[in-house]
């Protein structure tokens, strides 16, 4: 971050890298700066961090951030780009090694590898999940420490997304392969940037990062998943999309199942997140609204960020009672794709009556700062009382 003539904040050197991700905010990350700039705020925390580009945003624009999420191949990248210490030559020379590697048949290729005239539906042609099999046994053998080996893993997820044959994710697989799944695997060095701040990388439940820490400002965008009450509880989950990343990061070679051969610990009872349940409970609220008002309760931070895809007016309306209930409302900022634009709202009926589902909303709050309820030893069993 720098500042310009009029000493304004200025965030247009700001650059972020990911994989293709369906939660991925990358294009709202301009309105998510621009709404916090003028807060006195030091610490951060991006509380579900995804494909981590809102954490790499708000590191290079200065501030100490805490990046979470449960998912592995997010820890991984987000010690990548806030945790790196080595010179960008010392990473450079290991993935040079790693791209001259001949490939082989291993476990990836047997269960991912598709040949060039497919036969059955598969994520990646043979020849880069052998060249995959290599690069990942190599990188074990290299008894990297922790973060320089989250550095090498993340190279290595940004090479197979540029090659895979997907929609960007991996529940599905495309019935003819995709033109850059023809391009040859190949390893580059992340965009690694310089930051100022200290930075903090976690794997926790989100409750229990509430619980334990203080911050000056919280960012949630939790996967709310699908707003149709006729949607059957059981259905393909975060986790699931991208059950290929998790493999390849803990190289655990995994019990599969299904068509598309997901990792067993991927199925919706092992890995099925509360925020993403759009089912009511016996007192009518949507259970993934409970869970919210219970995450936004407990945090403990004087301001709250929290996106929001415009859908279920129900939502919409629990949501406003959630967010005035805890604190006060500073701004509403919605952002619409269409028109390429971001308009400041109030708490009007334009935004509680507003059907269009290609909008995103960004509610900056300021908590009440009185004393901050303890949540129970298990969060869910409150949210999921009258759960059935």
């Amino acid at each position: 971050m720098s500042k310009n003539l009029f000493n304004e904040k200025d965030f247009s050197g700001i650059k972020t890298q990911g994989i293709k991700y369906a939660g991925s905010k990358l294009k709202i990350i301009p309105y998510i700066l621009e709404s916090i700039k003028d807060l006195e705020i030091k610490t951060v925390l991006d509380g579900f961090s995804g494909s981590t580009r809102v954490s790499q945003a708000f590191a290079q624009a200065g501030y100490d951030v805490t990046s979470n999420d449960i998912a592995h191949w997010s820890e991984v990248c987000a010690k990548c780009f806030l945790l790196y210490d080595k010179d960008k030559k010392y990473y450079q020379n290991i993935i040079d090694e790693l791209n001259t590697l001949d490939g082989y048949n291993g476990w990836f290729t047997t269960y991912y590898g598709g040949g060039e005239v497919m036969d059955v539906k598969m994520p990646f042609q043979i020849k880069n999940t052998r060249r995959l099999d290599a690069i990942r046994d190599r990188i074990e053998e290299l008894k990297l420490n922790d973060i320089d080996k989250s550095v090498i893993l993340t190279s290595l997820l940004f090479a197979l997304d540029a090659v895979d044959s997907t929609l960007g994710h991996f529940v599905s697989y495309l019935s003819k392969w995709s033109k850059r799944s023809y391009n040859d695997l190949y390893l580059k060095l992340p965009d690694l940037k310089e930051t100022i701040g200290n930075h903090n990388v976690l794997r926790e439940d989100i409750f229990k990062v509430v619980e334990n820490d203080y911050f000056d400002l919280a960012y949630f965008d939790p996967p709310y998943g699908s707003n149709n009450e006729k949607m059957p509880p059981s259905r393909v989950r975060y986790s699931s999309y991208y059950h290929i990343w998790t493999s390849v990061v803990k190289h655990d070679k995994p019990v599969l199942f299904g068509k598309v051969n997901r990792r067993e610990d991927s199925k919706d009872l092992v890995s099925a997140s509360v925020f993403e349940e759009f089912r009511k409970n016996n007192n009518g609220n949507f259970i993934a609204m409970e869970a919210i008002r219970m995450l936004i309760q407990n945090t403990k931070a004087r301001y709250v960020l929290l996106s929001y895809s415009s859908g279920g007016r129900a939502t919409k309306k629990e949501l406003e009672t959630i967010l005035n209930e805890t604190g006060k409302v500073l701004k509403i900022i919605e952002i619409d794709y269409k028109k390429n634009i971001m308009a400041s709202m109030r708490w009007t009926n334009e935004w509680l009556n507003s059907n269009d589902a290609h909008k995103e909303y960004l509610f900056l709050m300021e908590k009440t700062q009185k004393n901050y309820k303890t949540p129970p030893k298990n969060p869910y069993a409150t949210i999921q009382s009258h759960f059935s």
